[in-house]
């Protein structure tokens, strides 16, 4: 109860969750409405989103409320904006991702700007919104969700590997920022996680190390505040440091295209 309590105290008492509606956001939903933190999701769907609020209000007696949009449309920043600017903000969780699959050239070319609209502009966005008023009270946190599919080259999820590389550059540079004003940030290293979406792109086949959404949000949520970036999972972090610091970089490209070769959009 202490921890929870400490919890809300720095990081409340409300949070935005984006990408809400199911998977590794609603798992992020479920642990901050645990913690006693308010929410404002936001999500593309509104039935799984109500859902969600209904199941969290009931479970957890925590105020939510709901922002359908989508990350790639402007007036959907508008809307959250209107929330923010009515709510005391101390938590950000960025998870809301486009990744298309398949060989680049055959991708739709709307398809990949919707990479940098949702997976770019999309944190870089709802981040300015919200710092100002966490760096004025000198507490809060920001949670951006990248990937290790972003830490080289991966083939078929090109783009999406290099907004998760984006993602991650951008939550260490403002760890460095925000640290000495009170406000932590991290960056989530993510491996496979079982959501919809992956079961989807793998045809329910697991990777070596893959976790459950529930544990992804809860490591993360427990490192907040520790550095800027964490790896959750045993498996996954020695992945990290073979193909980031022992294997030659050609080599760590041609493991992820022979682990990606396989998904499907």
């Amino acid at each position: 109860m202490a921890a929870t309590n400490r919890f809300r105290q720095r990081y409340g008492p409300w949070a935005i969750v984006a990408g809400a509606s199911e998977g590794l956001g609603g798992a992020y939903a479920h642990a901050l409405a645990q913690r006693g933190l308010h929410l404002v999701l936001v999500a593309r769907r509104s039935d799984p989103l109500e859902k969600l609020a209904a199941e969290l209000r009931a479970g957890h007696g925590v105020e939510v409320r709901c922002v359908v949009g989508d990350l790639a449309a402007a007036e959907t920043f508008t809307r959250i904006d209107g929330e923010a600017s009515r709510l005391e903000i101390g938590l950000l969780v960025c998870n809301a991702a486009h990744a298309p699959v398949g060989d680049f050239a055959a991708v739709d070319a709307d398809s990949l700007e919707r990479v940098v609209d949702v997976n770019v502009r999309g944190p870089l966005r709802l981040a300015r919104s919200v710092l100002p008023g966490m760096a004025a009270r000198g507490r809060g946190g920001i949670v951006l969700m990248s990937s290790m599919a972003g830490n080289q080259g991966t083939a078929r999820i090109a783009a999406y590997a290099a907004s998760k590389a984006f993602g991650r550059v951008l939550a260490e540079g403002l760890w460095a920022e925000l640290v000495p004003r009170g406000v932590d940030v991290i960056a989530c290293t993510a491996g496979a996680v079982r959501t919809p979406g992956y079961a989807g792109a793998t045809a329910g086949r697991d990777a070596p190390g893959t976790l459950d959404a529930s544990q992804v949000a809860e490591r993360t949520l427990a490192a907040l505040g520790r550095g800027p970036i964490v790896i959750p999972g045993f498996v996954n972090r020695m992945a990290a440091t073979l193909m980031g610091r022992i294997l030659p970089r050609r080599a760590a490209i041609r493991i992820m295209a022979a682990t990606t070769r396989r998904l499907s959009s």
